[in-house]
């Protein structure tokens, strides 16, 4: 059960890493969907690159030992303001930001500081 639950999480933070990379990629690279759901937002493209500098180096910290929890919070947080941009801004295409905000949520739980 134990090993069950580490390559659990191995395989979640794999494919977190891979959701966030791609989001990061999207943002950094200057994606055109990505520019015009930042204009839309209206904080200035500024913004675009620190939310895909936050993503790619919390994807980096997921693999760091003892920083996982840093990565997988600052995600959280990230997605908490996805969530409030779609749903006061963008839409109601809310619910992917949820999920990945939720799974990154997990990871942070595993990797907690302190845990026993």
């Amino acid at each position: 059960m134990e090993n069950a639950k580490k390559y659990g999480l191995i395989g979640l933070k794999a494919l977190l890493t891979l959701a966030f990379g791609f989001a990061a990629f999207g943002k950094l690279s200057g994606n055109p969907d990505m520019v015009a759901v930042f204009d839309t937002i209206g904080f200035g493209q500024w913004f675009r690159y620190f939310a895909g500098g936050v993503e790619g180096i919390s994807v980096i910290l997921f693999w760091v030992p003892g920083l996982q929890w840093v990565g997988a919070g600052l995600l959280i947080c990230t997605m908490i303001g996805a969530i409030l941009a779609h749903l006061l801004i963008l839409g109601p295409s809310f619910v992917p930001a949820l999920v990945l905000g939720l799974l990154s949520a997990v990871v942070f739980y595993a990797h907690r500081p302190g845990k026993a």
